[in-house]
C-alpha cells in the first residue's frame, strides 16, 4: 500500500513538473508570397487541432520544449518545426502549391524571378503578342513596395555595394523599367510596320476588315500621341497599341516621342504609388499593404480597365429615330 501511494505521488509530481515545463508560444504563418495565413491545422505533441490566428495574425499554442509542431493546410506543403525554432523566429513560411492563379499574383514574379523577370515582363507586355495576360500594373505597384530589395539584385549582379537610399532605388528602378518598356514598344511597332503593308492586301474576313486599318490610320493621325500614352495605363490595350501604330505606318519620330513620355509616366506613377502609399498606410493605419496584395490587385485591375469598359459601353451607337 505504501509503495502504491509513493508511486502515485511520484506520478503526480512528474505530471506537475511536465505541465510546469509547458510554454506559451506565439508565432505567425506566412506563405512564400508573404501573405499572412489566419488558419491552419497544428499537430503539437501528437494532438491535432484546427487553430485560428488572433487579430494581429498570431497563433498561440502551449507546448513542452521537446515537442515538435507540424503545420498543415489544404493546398500547402506540410511544415514541421521544433519549439526552439518557433521561439527564435516566431515566423513560419508555409509553401503554397502552384496553381495557374499564381500567374496573376505579382508576388509570384517578385519571388521567383526578381528584378530580371520584372524587366522581361514589362518588355513582353508590349513587345510580344503573348504578353497581354501579364500583370503589368499590379507588378509595378508591388515593385515600388519592394524597390530596395529589387535594386539590391542589380548591384549584386555587378558586384557593386548597394547604398540603401530610397530616392536612388526609385530612380534606378524607374530608369531600368522604363528602358524595358520603351524597347518593348519599339519591338511591337517594328513588328507592326513589317506586317502592315501586307495586311492592306488581305481579303476581308470575319475578324479582319481593311476598313479597320483605314479607321485606325485616321485615328492615329488625329490622336496618335494620346493613344500611345494612355494605352500604357490600360491592360491588354498596351500590348496591341504599338503593333497597330506600326501597322498603320504612324510616323516613327512621333511614335518614339510619345512612347518615351507614356512609358516614363506609367512607370513613375505605378512605382512611386506603391512605394509611398505603403509608407503612408503603415504610418496612418498601422498595417502593411503587402499583407493585402490580393485586394490591391483587384482594385488596380478595376481602375485600369474601367475607362475601356466605359468607352465600349458609352460608345455604342444609339438607334436611329424613325421619322
Amino acid at each position: 500500500m505504501i509503495k502504491r501511494i509513493i508511486g502515485t505521488a511520484i506520478c503526480i509530481v512528474m505530471s506537475c513538473a511536465l505541465f510546469a515545463q509547458e510554454e506559451e508560444i506565439k508565432f505567425q504563418i506566412l506563405n512564400q508570397y508573404e501573405e499572412t495565413l489566419n488558419s491552419a491545422t497544428l499537430t503539437v505533441g501528437g494532438n491535432t487541432n484546427e487553430h485560428l490566428a488572433d487579430d494581429n495574425g498570431y497563433f498561440t499554442i502551449k507546448a513542452q520544449p521537446s515537442d515538435v509542431v507540424v503545420i498543415s493546410r489544404s493546398g500547402y506543403s506540410d511544415f514541421s518545426s521544433s519549439i526552439a525554432e518557433l521561439k527564435k523566429d516566431q515566423t513560419i513560411t508555409l509553401r503554397k502549391d502552384f496553381s495557374w492563379k499564381d500567374l496573376m499574383n505579382p508576388m509570384f514574379y517578385i519571388i521567383n524571378g526578381g528584378l530580371w523577370l520584372l524587366l522581361f515582363i514589362v518588355f513582353a507586355e508590349t513587345g510580344l503578342f503573348a504578353g497581354f495576360f501579364l500583370p503589368g500594373d499590379s507588378l509595378l505597384f508591388v515593385a515600388g513596395i519592394y524597390s530596395s530589395n529589387l535594386v539590391h539584385e542589380f548591384f549584386k549582379a555587378f558586384g557593386i555595394g548597394h547604398i540603401r537610399n530610397e530616392w536612388i532605388d526609385l530612380l534606378l528602378m524607374t530608369v531600368l523599367i522604363s528602358i524595358a518598356g520603351i524597347i518593348g514598344n519599339m519591338v511591337g511597332y517594328w513588328f507592326g510596320r513589317k506586317i502592315g503593308p501586307a495586311m492592306y492586301s488581305w481579303k476581308d474576313r470575319f475578324l479582319f476588315k481593311r476598313k479597320y486599318l483605314n479607321d485606325a490610320h485616321d485615328f492615329y493621325e488625329k490622336h496618335g500621341g494620346g493613344a500611345i500614352i494612355f494605352a500604357r495605363f490600360l491592360p491588354i490595350i498596351r500590348t496591341f497599341a504599338p503593333i497597330v501604330a506600326g501597322i498603320v505606318q504612324m510616323d516613327r519620330k512621333k511614335f518614339m516621342f510619345y512612347n518615351i513620355v507614356g512609358c516614363i509616366a506609367w512607370v513613375v506613377s505605378m512605382i512611386f504609388a506603391g512605394h509611398f502609399l505603403q509608407i503612408w498606410v503603415r504610418k496612418q493605419f498601422g498595417f502593411e499593404l503587402r499583407d493585402h496584395l490580393e485586394m490591391i490587385v483587384i482594385i488596380i485591375v478595376l481602375v485600369t480597365t474601367f475607362p475601356v469598359a466605359w468607352k465600349l459601353l458609352s460608345g455604342k451607337k444609339k438607334p436611329k429615330k424613325t421619322v
